[in-house]
């Protein structure tokens, strides 16, 4: 009998893991793991106090794990030393979320597939492997369309004093902060791209207000212009997105696909799904 295999799907925010055990699949949610703020021993000790209780002692053939920051080889090299000396005699792969996004999205069909998360990116999938990717730049410099660039507009338009008495209530009630805390928590404390992420579910529970709709549709624009748009292979392949943004606004993700004359493909939550399919 085969032995299970243990599939993850790791963001900065939280890490979705899946144990496939003959025709049985479980799922767990761990804390996100990101090699950029997680030490080593940190994140062997998350896995071990976080997901080795779920999994009950069981002997895994394969690990499969797509990460946020695994298009660095020494990260790749750095947790798959830690996966290994977890589940000792496991066969383990680690691969970045890009090609997380594009085996979910297209198995081994040909797509552009994007992924507009707590960050973003976009690449051209062959069918086997990732032959064509926008360069990452990270939160900071670039992640046009993600959860953090949105999130970040939204605390502009707060901090500017740009919304109307409408929206600055409406904000006020429900974060009870104020400058000296964001500022804090941006510039001060770590993982500022989880904060800022976190103020995009302001745009969700406003839509229908034209600053709301701007920034949503700029957001999402800035990802398409400076993105999608360099890539020849959208003219003759779908367009497919994956991520919380882009299923929470997929309506303005149609409405640019039209507007660039983009064929649209698949626009799902997460890849699990798809990879699930794809590893059995």
């Amino acid at each position: 009998m085969a032995l299970p295999k243990l599939i993850a799907d790791g963001g900065a925010t939280k890490v979705e893991w899946c144990l496939l055990n003959g025709g049985h699949k479980k799922t767990i949610l761990t804390q996100g793991i990101s090699p950029y703020f997680l030490s080593r021993d940190q994140i062997h000790d998350l896995l071990l106090k976080e997901l080795c209780p779920f999994l009950q002692k069981k002997k895994l053939g394969e690990v499969h794990y797509y990460g946020t920051g695994m298009r660095n080889p020494k990260n790749v090299r750095m947790l798959k030393s830690c996966l290994a000396d977890i589940f000792e005699g496991a066969a383990i792969e680690v691969s970045d979320d890009m090609l997380a996004a594009a085996r979910g999205l297209a198995g081994d069909e040909k797509v552009i597939a994007c992924n507009l998360g707590t960050g973003s990116f976009c690449c051209y999938y062959n069918g086997k492997k990732i032959a064509k990717r926008s360069p990452g730049i990270g939160y900071i410099l670039g992640d046009e369309g993600s959860g953090a660039y949105l999130g970040k507009k939204v605390l502009q338009y707060y901090l500017y004093d740009t919304f109307d008495e409408e929206l600055r209530n409406k904000f006020n009630r429900k974060y009870e902060t104020d400058p000296i805390g964001i500022l804090e928590n941006v510039y001060r404390k770590p993982l500022a791209n989880r904060y800022m992420a976190t103020f995009s579910l302001f745009l969700s529970e406003n839509r229908g207000h034209y600053m709301i709709e701007n920034i949503i549709e700029d957001g999402l624009n800035d990802f398409f212009f400076n993105h999608l748009n360099k890539y020849k292979e959208t003219s003759f392949l779908p367009v497919s997105f994956v991520g919380g943004i882009a299923y929470n606004f997929k309506d303005v993700i149609n409405d640019l696909c039209e507007t660039y004359q983009f064929q649209l493909g698949k626009i799902i939550r997460n890849p699990m799904e798809g990879l699930i399919d794809f590893h059995s």
